[in-house]
């Protein structure tokens, strides 16, 4: 429709299956990607619709009363100070418009800020200046996430954004997020799915959310924390429920292998890796270790024979005597 080109911007909207922060010259919310973003962008736009009538309104206004009651079209000005009716519609109509905006505000603040029961629990710790993953309902293993520098990016990769070690969640699965920090205030925020919480030291803090698309969404820390306050990038990988064990799998024995448009499972991409190292030391020690055993019975063969017809010269005398008594 027209104003949703209004409301971007004239800016051309996102492709299927193309994250809407890639859009070039993008001034409108990046891609939702989960109900309580949805719901928050939906508020917005009533919002903004309101904003626009009230203020087109309260201009039209103005304008009609510098040209009507100007000093050359109204050279005696009126004397009226009090007037019932008019002031009780400039005090009801404000009041109908907040309770038309508090109404859906308040569904919106309890939706999002409620507790529906979670399929998966991830804990967050903030550090100066990286975060801490957990994942207590699947073994209780847990790494940490640091940006990628600018000198180690790779093709495609974003800067500032880029971590080495995602969060994986499956999609269509509600996702509980307990948030702590270990030294300072830090923010966990993910724009697309429409959190944004405090880590606070000493206290648990927790939010919530729904990813309903494959993909993966960017976020940052923030609450202001220090000096690499900016770099402290939060990357969230949503894949299938299948992909998801697999992960979970290679990342109780230490792999977090990234997932990107093509997901790879961590334990076949680490299998390969030991058997080439393991195989090619031994095949070079046996050559090695043949010739030293072949050497060691020739050495050992020769006292032997001179110690047999020693024993045999002792024996003949001895058969002998035998044979003279």
């Amino acid at each position: 429709m027209a104003w949703q080109w209004l409301l971007n911007g004239f800016s051309l909207m996102a492709a299927e299956g193309r994250p809407m922060h890639l859009e070039p010259w993008e001034v409108y919310f990046e891609k939702t990607a989960s109900p309580v973003m949805e719901k928050m962008v939906e508020f917005h736009d009533f919002l903004l619709v309101m904003c626009i009538v009230i203020s087109v309104f309260v201009m039209g206004l103005l304008t009609y009363v510098c040209l009507r009651f100007r000093q050359s079209s109204n050279p005696v000005a009126s004397k009226t100070t009090h007037h019932t009716l008019l002031e009780i519609i400039w005090t009801s109509v404000p009041v109908l418009i907040l309770l038309v905006i508090a109404i859906p505000s308040f569904r919106l603040l309890f939706y999002s800020g409620g507790s529906p029961d979670p399929d998966l629990t991830i804990k967050v710790v903030g550090h100066q200046w990286y975060w801490s993953y957990e994942y207590p309902d699947h073994g209780g293993f847990g790494y940490d996430s640091t940006m990628v520098e600018d000198k180690d990016l790779k093709p495609g990769q974003f800067r500032l954004l880029e971590v080495d070690h995602p969060i994986v969640v499956p999609v269509d699965r509600t996702v509980r997020v307990q948030l702590t920090a270990a030294d300072v205030i830090h923010a966990f925020a993910v724009p697309a799915f429409g959190i944004k919480k405090d880590a606070m030291p000493g206290r648990l803090n927790e939010t919530w959310f729904k990813a309903d698309k494959l993909g993966t969404y960017y976020g940052q820390c923030s609450e202001l924390c220090g000096v690499r306050h900016g770099f402290m990038p939060i990357k969230v990988q949503v894949v299938s429920e299948a992909d998801f064990l697999k992960w979970v799998e290679g990342a109780k024995q230490g792999s977090y292998a990234a997932y990107g448009e093509q997901v790879i499972a961590a334990k076949p991409a680490e299998a390969p890796a030991p058997k080439a190292p393991v195989k090619a030391p031994v095949a070079a020690e046996q050559p090695a270790a043949k010739p030293a055993p072949a050497v060691r019975p020739a050495q050992e063969t020769q006292p032997t024979p001179p110690a047999q017809p020693a024993e045999t010269q002792q024996q003949a005398p001895a058969s002998g005597q035998d044979k003279a008594e």
